[in-house]
């Protein structure tokens, strides 16, 4: 059975901010968020050249939760790494906002990444002796803001429901908490783009699935596009786009049809 997308209810399973009460998003890009064209991605291992990706292109689109889909060692966390201009392709080009990264100096390359792109990590990598708040307002003083920046934190912990907790520390909340505490602080900035890399790999089915439900309503009512690497079928059932990938190919791309 899919879930209700549109209901913040199971997509927090705490309090959500007031729907009424959300910004309208507003985008700045184009029609694609996302194009990777001809990409590959070789690396040097000893005296052996091992592929992570071969010729490789793929389209997301603004506003959508997209998956990138394989087992281990498929290319999706490489996929992942380049997108977010992490690593630089062997060959090919990535366009990012319309623009061509190979064309970008390092310090514009690190100021989308502070303002336009949020980044969600498996093992949540969250400062142990900050709050929930205090964790959320270190992404926002990294990207230089300065005004409003707790009033900012405080709301996207309302956004994933965790604003009851905004001053516990990591070692009061559970694994699904922590989780959210790590997608409020990668769209407090209110980025384009958030970039999850196995956001459910260390939880349980049930939170799981509560991340997975908490992503597709960040993306319906925010308008932040995700891109997401993961191996967990649960995705089929909440995903706009699914990539899937193997041997760092692109295999199938689909669009569930969700019930």
């Amino acid at each position: 059975m899919m879930a209700n997308q549109n209901s913040p209810e199971e997509a927090t399973a705490q309090t959500p901010v007031n729907e009424a009460n959300a910004e309208p998003a507003e985008t700045k890009i184009g029609t694609n968020t996302v194009r990777v064209e001809n990409v590959s991605r070789i690396y040097q291992v000893g005296t052996n050249e091992v592929a992570a990706l071969s010729d490789l292109s793929i389209e997301i689109p603004k506003g959508v939760l997209a998956a990138l889909k394989g087992r281990s060692g498929s290319g999706k966390t490489t996929l992942l790494n380049i997108i977010g201009g992490l690593d630089k392709p062997t060959r090919g080009e990535v366009y990012l906002f319309g623009r061509p990264l190979s064309q970008m100096a390092q310090e514009e390359l690190t100021d989308i990444r502070r303002h336009q792109i949020g980044f969600v990590f498996q093992s949540f990598a969250i400062m142990p002796t900050f709050s929930a708040v205090e964790n959320v307002e270190l992404m926002l003083r990294i990207a230089g803001i300065t005004a409003d920046r707790r009033k900012m934190a405080l709301r996207a912990l309302e956004i994933v429901g965790l604003g009851p907790w905004a001053d516990h520390r990591p070692w009061e909340l559970s694994g699904g908490q922590q989780q959210r505490v790590a997608i409020a602080r990668a769209l407090s900035t209110h980025p384009d783009l958030i970039l999850a890399d196995e956001p459910t790999g260390e939880l349980d089915s049930g939170t799981g699935r509560q991340i997975m439900a908490l992503f597709r309503y960040i993306v319906d009512k925010e308008g932040i596009t995700i891109v997401m690497a993961t191996h967990d079928p649960m995705v089929e059932e909440y995903a706009h786009l699914v990539v899937d990938l193997a041997d760092g190919r692109v295999k199938d791309v689909r669009h569930p049809q969700h019930s």
